[in-house]
């Protein structure tokens, strides 16, 4: 056997065991009603870069699988909208997603700076700590039966401005991080904002036409389709200065009716394999002995903005006439962070900013992912309600609003 046909089977070895491991952790994962995430980037820590078996051959498949998975993940996110009811969403709830972004940027951006990383890895970590992960909270809303809830809304449109707001932060980022002088810095900002303003215009005014390029009721040429424009605006964009995920999100927002829906069930498995790939690849470039140094700030972050999360939630539902429980749930629900949370903190690294970032951002994405999935849980407690009953002196009726497309 040649030395390549050697390291070719090695590799297969590597990437054979460790997508068996991701399935039996997600199948553990799933009998405990909990998220795999934290699951697979502990499977990453452990044997990546300083873990007690780092494996090497397969590093060339997970990094370019993270890279597909971030774009799987962004393109399916913006498949779930449309670019007319996301900007609508955000202009009916300008306050909520203020709020939401002082409450929970805030503490993130201060912990970098009291750490001494100056404003550019500030504004990293406020990234980080501001958007919940649409994913976990989606699964957490399915998994407690509350997709018809009255609070549902609120939380959706939580997301939504969440969702749209990355659209313009990650180029800002991305443009920040590089470390260009200043007017090259200001034109690179310029083109990236510019870039999302385009693809956002066709959105709105093209997206139908764009969709009838593809057959909706054809498979495998709509998934071609969907995923090669996917993969060719995501290149373009990184290539100015939008990132890739970006790039993936606003075709996801481009394509609607049919063509949408059959992709997204097309999609989803592939996206299911890939995300489980980024989470992994993740963990495997980051030194579990660079984690303890963090483990005290990221706890001490994650209590706070889990506290600054709930506050900003119940305040929304409060505006949105939403009874106290619902308030509870809504602010509760809307803890855990997750996928967005890694990109910001792998981007940053990626170019060369603070490397403190990816520990402390892994170590801060374990705690909200699993005390979120596990607090998300209080309000159907008895002895939580009897507390929110003591306090507020009315139970809630059962909600009836019924809400698709979660």
């Amino acid at each position: 056997m040649s030395l390549d046909a050697h390291g070719t089977a090695i590799s297969l070895i590597e990437v054979g065991a460790l997508l068996l491991g991701l399935s039996l952790l997600g199948r553990l994962a799933l009998r405990f009603h909990l998220s795999p995430i934290p699951l697979y980037l502990v499977v990453g820590l452990a044997f990546g870069t300083g873990g007690f078996l780092p494996l090497s051959e397969s590093d060339d498949f997970f990094e370019l699988g993270a890279e597909i998975g971030v774009v799987l993940l962004l393109v399916m996110l913006g498949l779930e909208y449309s670019a007319k009811e996301l900007l609508g969403g955000l202009m009916k709830s300008k306050l909520t997603g203020f709020l939401d972004a002082a409450f929970n940027a805030l503490p993130g951006a201060a912990l970098a700076l009291l750490l001494g990383w100056g404003p550019i890895a500030a504004f990293a970590l406020a990234g980080v700590t501001w958007v919940s992960s649409s994913g976990v909270v989606a699964k957490l809303l399915r998994d407690l039966g509350r997709v018809g809830n009255r609070e549902t809304p609120v939380i959706l449109s939580i997301l939504v401005i969440e969702d749209l707001a990355m659209a313009f932060y990650l180029p800002v980022l991305s443009a920040l991080a590089i470390g260009a002088g200043i007017l090259q810095g200001s034109i690179t900002l310029v083109i990236a904002v510019g870039a999302v303003l385009v693809i956002l215009l066709v959105a709105l005014r093209g997206g139908n036409m764009l969709s009838k390029l593809f057959p909706a009721q054809h498979a495998e040429p709509l998934l071609l389709g969907v995923l090669g424009l996917t993969m060719l605006v995501a290149g373009l964009a990184d290539k100015v200065n939008v990132s890739a995920a970006v790039g993936a999100f606003l075709v996801g927002l481009a394509l609607s009716g049919p063509v949408a829906q059959n992709a997204t069930r097309l999609l989803t498995p592939l996206r299911d394999l890939f995300a489980a790939i980024f989470f992994l690849f993740f963990g495997l470039t980051t030194d579990p002995a660079a984690i303890w140094p963090m483990l005290v700030p990221a706890l001490a972050l994650a209590t706070v903005t889990m506290a600054t999360k709930l506050a900003s939630g119940y305040l929304a539902a409060r505006r949105a006439g939403i009874q106290p429980l619902g308030r509870w749930r809504t602010g509760l629900s809307l803890t855990p962070r997750g996928e967005f949370s890694i990109v910001i903190a792998g981007l940053a690294v990626g170019a060369g900013l603070q490397p403190e970032l990816a520990p402390l951002a892994t170590a801060y994405v374990l705690i909200t992912i699993f005390a979120g999935s596990v607090i998300a849980r209080f309000p159907d407690n008895t002895w939580f309600r009897t507390l929110v009953v003591r306090r507020h002196g009315a139970p809630e009726t059962r909600p009836t609003t019924i809400v698709s497309g979660i």
